[in-house]
């Protein structure tokens, strides 16, 4: 596989390109943020933007939040520093480790925030997680649209109109770019949320693939983006806070950490000095896993391609943690192929029909990594029938 000359990302990864220098577009995007972007304008400019909200409503804004560090960064900035008056929303997926859930109590009492917590029918989430697996080879579809879709959703209810999310996604992709931010236009969208959030496939689509009659339609409505014409009354905004100040996660973790006790909790496949990444999911490393054998890179390539491009890591540096952590067997794999009724080899199977050429992978020489230390506490109610996942393994061709 071809690799950008300067950071770990392969020919796989989504938006890639490669110049004739060899290398990748999002490289290139880090260069200008550093370089083209006046940050102190566009501080300004977010000045500027708040105070068309100020005061005016019950909350200034809502902030998306679970408890991460982007999140936790973003609330405590609008709250320290800007002195909004904001309203954290979470969408709990229903995977949430302990110490995020400490995290975020903490935090709440600590800013003073008020908080609403929605968790949406686990029966429900079971099956969208495997019709996503199947069609999608990724199994966060429910996840991804809910994140996006219920605070938007909440901001019409309360008449909210200005929600602020953290990074914009320049920083990883190129859905979107940094030259973008300079006419602010990665707004956090409808037509974001279409271009990659959920996977090409909204919540109608959703209800029609399962086929499902003990699925009511009104059980897929906290995944549905709201309509453009109610967004359009409250005059909605929906922006990233990094569009208008420089992210850089490593000096943000370390002020949440003295500002407001954020707890590290690595997760798996990641490397012990990256302990602030991903701290949310207990299934990040299976979805990381399965990143690996479709695209052939992890998440310890992603983190060390972060700290490539700030001059925090040496590509030879990179290269040896990824050949130490990416890529192993999650211990937690079990877990989940109870969770939707499947084999190892089902699985396996699912994943290499959604790989990426001309990467390859033999699950002969896979290793299995460690086990998380707070694996023990997850939650193991089990819903789904085996004779489900059969049914739709028949459907997809997979048995």
């Amino acid at each position: 596989m071809k690799y950008c000359s300067k950071c770990m990302l392969p020919e796989t990864h989504e938006t890639i390109e490669f110049d004739e220098q060899g290398k990748c577009n999002i490289c290139r995007q880090h260069e200008f943020k550093k370089s083209k972007i006046d940050w102190e304008q566009k501080r300004e400019n977010f000045e500027k933007l708040l105070e068309q909200y100020r005061g005016r409503y019950s909350y200034d804004c809502i902030v998306p939040f679970s408890g991460g560090k982007d999140s936790a960064y973003t609330l405590w900035k609008l709250v320290k520093t800007f002195k909004l008056k904001c309203l954290a929303i979470c969408f709990d997926h229903g995977f949430m480790r302990p110490k995020v859930m400490q995290n975020r109590t903490r935090i709440f009492r600590t800013l003073g925030v008020d908080s609403i917590i929605f968790t949406p029918n686990w029966h429900v989430v079971r099956k969208l997680m495997l019709e996503s697996l199947l069609r999608k080879g990724d199994f966060c579809w429910q996840c991804h649209a809910g994140i996006f879709s219920y605070p938007m959703q909440m901001a019409i209810k309360l008449n909210v109109p200005l929600v602020i999310w953290g990074e914009p996604q320049a920083e990883y992709n190129a859905y979107y770019t940094y030259e973008d931010t300079l006419n602010e236009s990665e707004e956090v969208d409808e037509n974001r949320f279409n271009r990659f959030v959920n996977l090409g496939i909204t919540a109608e689509d959703m209800i029609g693939m399962l086929k499902d009659p003990t699925i009511d339609p009104r059980d897929l409505e906290p995944f549905a983006y709201p309509k453009l014409r109610d967004l359009k009354i409250i005059k909605c905004r929906s922006v990233c806070l990094g569009s208008y100040i420089p992210w850089d996660v490593k000096k943000q973790v370390e002020i949440i950490k003295k500002e407001l006790g954020w707890e590290e909790d690595c997760n798996i496949g990641i490397p012990p000095q990256y302990g602030y990444e991903k701290v949310e999911c207990q299934m990040q490393g299976i979805r990381d896993y399965l990143r690996f054998i479709k695209r052939g890179y992890g998440r310890t390539a992603h983190l060390t391609t972060l700290d490539i491009r700030n001059d925090r890591l040496t590509r030879e540096e990179a290269e040896e943690l990824v050949r130490k952590y990416d890529g192993k067997k999650p211990y937690s794999l079990p877990f989940f192929l109870e969770l939707l009724g499947l084999t190892e080899e089902e699985f396996n199977k699912i994943a290499i029909s959604h790989l990426i050429p001309p990467h390859k992978w033999k699950p002969k020489n896979t290793e299995t990594g460690p086990k998380l230390q707070d694996q023990e506490k997850w939650d193991k109610t089990n819903t789904l029938e085996r004779e489900y996942t059969e049914k739709k393994l028949k459907e997809a061709n997979i048995s």
